[in-house]
């Protein structure tokens, strides 16, 4: 008679396999951790402070026909505003232009250049 197959929801006996050992673990030990991906060390910074980068944004949004358009207007001095329809977004551009002549971080940035 041959063997009977074990049913599917069965296990087959465990039996010690002497060809799959633990492995040793080898660790660099020259050279700084890597964070992100191979190649970046860990104290580069993504985001330099020199170079030109956004301060101020105004974003206005026209969709289709019949849909309302929308804008926003944001600082990095922590102003962050929303507009809805036609009239509010004219406000909001005005008041977005006013904005950048007085804002203490970018008015800093012309009076510098």
């Amino acid at each position: 008679m041959s063997p009977q197959n074990p049913s599917p929801l069965e296990c087959p006996p465990a039996t010690a396999r002497p060809d799959v050992a633990e492995q040793p673990v080898v660790r660099r030990a020259v050279g700084a951790g890597k964070v992100v991906a191979e190649g970046v060390p860990s104290g580069s910074d993504p985001h330099p402070d020199h170079g030109p980068r956004i301060l101020a944004m105004l974003h206005i949004g026209a969709p289709g026909r019949h849909a309302m358009p929308t804008a926003h207007s944001w600082c990095s001095c922590g102003r962050d505003l929303k507009a809805f329809g036609h009239q509010q977004i004219a406000r909001l551009a005005a008041d977005h232009t006013r904005h950048r002549t007085v804002c203490p971080l970018l008015t800093r940035g012309k009076e510098a250049a």
